[in-house]
Order: structure tokens, then sequence, then C-alpha cells
């Protein structure tokens, strides 16, 4: 099947290394919004243009995408993308890496990353285009919102809920049965021991609401 990615920086390299380990999909080439990349090819991949093209490829055949772009602190430009390509008629495909772990009894959501290492365990439930990193684990029960990002080290006890739209930061420790509300950051190494309410950054050990979300404000 072939497939269009969007976005060709670092974490767009990882997910099409994931892809094709899989064996299964055909990258026929790359969109990205900066001119100076069109043109490029990046493991073997040329950077067709940017997201304007996605009507042409659309009429060409190509239905399905995946999503190269990463979260630093702002999950909005990878929002975007995602509304993008939905609203342009493309399915996104998942990217599983051969050395992660998903229970059966898992639920996930479509165009999903889940990087090497990683775990998620019985009757968790991840939405769309979530991305579990690498050698993050989620443990039984959790329930990940659409597009929240589990950065990598990171694990969440059982029973955890993050909100939609949250980024729970490298190696932090999210303990069992707590609540992280929507549009969460966790900073990276943080403990977080009790709920967090929707919108808030949180940092240290134990963790404390230091702020409201700069993505939010204005």
């Amino acid at each position: 099947m072939d497939v269009i990615g969007l976005g060709a920086g670092g974490h767009s390299r990882v997910v099409i290394e994931i892809l094709q380990l899989g064996g299964q999909l055909r990258i026929v080439g790359l969109l990205d919004p900066r001119a100076e990349l069109h043109g490029v090819e990046i493991h073997s991949i040329k950077i067709l243009g940017d997201d304007s093209l996605l009507p042409k490829l659309r009429d060409e055949g190509i239905t399905h995408a995946f999503i190269g772009v990463g979260t630093v602190g702002d999950i909005r430009p990878r929002l975007k993308v995602y509304e993008k390509v939905r609203q342009a008629g493309f399915e996104l495909v998942p990217a599983i890496h051969p050395r992660a772990f998903i229970s059966p009894t898992a639920n996930i959501g479509a165009g999903l990353t889940i990087m090497a290492g990683a775990i998620v365990n019985p009757l968790a439930i991840i939405g769309d285009n979530v991305i579990v990193n690498t050698a993050a684990s989620v443990d039984h029960d959790c329930r990940l919102g659409d597009h929240v990002h589990i950065s990598p080290g990171a694990n969440l006890g059982g029973g955890v809920t993050v909100g939609a739209r949250s980024m729970i930061g490298m190696g932090a420790i999210i303990l069992p049965g707590v609540t992280i509300g929507t549009d969460v950051i966790v900073g990276a190494g943080s403990l977080v021991k009790g709920d967090v309410p929707n919108g808030k950054v949180v940092v240290g050990t134990p963790g404390r609401v230091i702020r409201d979300n700069p993505a939010l404000v204005g």
C-alpha cells in the first residue's frame, strides 16, 4: 500500500524506519512546509513539497498517510497536521515498532506511533494520534485521550488517565490511579502522586503545578 508522510524532521525519520521495518507499506514521498527541503531526500524518500499537495495526491489514488511531526512541549503543530490530513480524506496508518509490546487486550486508536521498547499492558485504551515513545510504559487499565504524547522512558502506573492533548515528559512517573487532565504538560523526571487539573504545567518530585500551559494562553 502506498502512503504519504507529513513532516521531515527527526521524528519523521524514526517513524519512517519503523514503517520500513514492517515492510508492508511503500512511502511514496514526504510533505514539509520548509521550502528549502523540497526536493531533498531522507532515507531515500523525496520531499515533494508542502501539504497543499494533499488534494492532488488523494486524486492520484493515495489514500493513507502518516504523521511525522513530533511534539516538544506544544501539541498544536502535530494536531494541526492531523486535522488537515483527515479533512483531506486520508486514513492514518499506525507505526508500531516490532520491538514494542502491545497487549492483545489493549484497545488502540488510529494513527498512533509506538516506538522501540514501549509497553502497553492489558486493558489499556489508547486514543487516536497518540505517541508512546521509546521505552515508555503504559500499564494495565490506563486511558490515554487523543493526541497524547508519552515521552521516552516515562512510566504510567495502572489505572492512570491522561486527558487529550497532554504530554508526559521524559522519565516522568505517574503513580497508579492518578488522573492527568486535558492539555497538561508534565515535566521531564517529575513524580506525579495526585490528580492534575486541565491546562496546567507540572514539574518536580513530587510534582507541583507551576503555571498554566503556555500553549493555551491567548
